[in-house]
């Protein structure tokens, strides 16, 4: 299954880019990327503070709450543009679709 991930089975090459993306989507995890660099520079610095660790660790939750907020909405648009694109199309790029998303699912379900 490692070769499927060399390969985007929506058909796009080696300096991949994604079928489609809605632009709203992209400024709202722009946003949410921003925030979240904010935030691990903050624990950063509570981490040099030697500030109380369950304080930092409620923290790192949340900066990994976040992350997995612009991953479900990286997903979202991966499912309606470059997945469907490619299972329309059928044949091998369907295929490689099929183990692109399964191991999307397995990496990102830990």
């Amino acid at each position: 299954m490692a070769e499927s991930s060399a390969s985007c089975g929506c058909g796009v090459g080696p300096g991949r880019k994604a079928a489609a993306v809605d632009p709203d989507l992209k400024e709202r995890n722009l946003k949410r990327l921003r925030r979240i660099e904010g935030q691990v520079r903050g624990i950063a610095r509570m981490v040099e503070e030697e500030r109380y660790c369950a304080d930092i660790m409620t923290q790192v939750s949340s900066v990994q709450e976040a992350l997995r907020s612009v991953g479900r909405e990286l997903m979202r648009n991966h499912l309606r543009h470059c997945a469907a694109a490619a299972i329309k199309a059928g044949d091998a790029r369907a295929e490689a679709m099929y183990d692109e998303l399964l191991d999307l699912i397995y990496t990102h379900s830990r």
